[in-house]
């Protein structure tokens, strides 16, 4: 890797630690989105396996409510890891011509959810049937783009955790989706891993920590109100782009 694209991608890790520090979620969103700008995104993915791993376990080891998450969405990220080996035939997706395409229509519905402010609601009579679904559309969406927010985000801010809770839950669910993405590199595409991004790998997991703290320590000070809407309006514009660019 050339110099500039070394720096580019420290600059992408640290504003995605920055974003998951003030807002509890977004490395890979926004990692992956703008890695596949100057890499394959089968490299992409690879690279961002370890840090966003690192993050998301300490986000899911950071509170008391670990272990009623767990029990509750045990079939959610059971079908994250079920519909991510499963779609393994489409991972090819990531480095074929529609890979811009299918990332940046997740980014766009991520991003609009996010600006709508969507208040969907999960009866709790609903969560063992509705959960495993979402959990293997989720696994699908990972496969096909690296990305691994729709539909379980919006899921676990419909079945009412409280704040704390949603915090260790998307670390949980992100560590869950992390690893399975891994599985499926490894299995699927082996030549993704290469020694050559082991460096820039771990050099990700320390600049992706020191943003993470540094916005954790912002987000005390910034009104997470506004800092969500440019968030999600600039994953809006970046979808868009990828969209635009895979089409053309």
């Amino acid at each position: 890797m050339s110099v500039t694209v070394l720096l580019f991608i420290a600059a992408v890790f640290v504003l995605a630690g920055f974003a998951k520090g003030v807002i509890g979620l977004g490395l890979p969103t926004i990692s992956m989105g703008l890695l596949a700008v100057v890499l394959p995104a089968p490299e992409a993915a690879a690279l961002l396996i370890l840090p966003s791993l690192v993050t998301n376990v300490w986000q899911m080891l950071d509170g008391p409510h670990l272990g009623p998450v767990l029990r509750r969405l045990w079939p959610l990220n059971l079908g994250v890891c079920l519909g991510t080996w499963a779609g393994a035939a489409f991972i090819a997706g990531l480095g074929g011509p529609w890979s811009a395409v299918a990332l940046g229509v997740a980014l766009m519905a991520y991003a609009v959810s996010g600006l709508a402010a969507l208040r969907l609601v999960v009866p709790r009579v609903a969560e063992p049937w509705l959960g495993p679904m979402a959990g293997v559309v989720t696994g699908a969406i990972t496969s096909a783009t690296g990305v691994f927010v729709i539909p379980a985000v919006p899921y676990m801010q419909a079945i009412g955790l409280t704040k704390d809770e949603l915090v260790q839950a998307l670390g949980l669910s992100f560590s869950v989706s992390t690893l399975a993405l891994a599985v499926t590199l490894a299995v699927t595409l082996s030549g993704a891993f290469t020694w050559d991004l082991a460096g820039p790998s771990l050099a990700a997991v320390v600049i992706a920590l020191a943003g993470m703290r540094l916005g954790q320590a912002v987000r005390a000070r910034l009104a997470p109100a506004t800092f969500r809407l440019w968030f999600f309006a600039g994953l809006l514009a970046l979808g868009a782009y990828l969209a635009a660019r895979g089409l053309a």
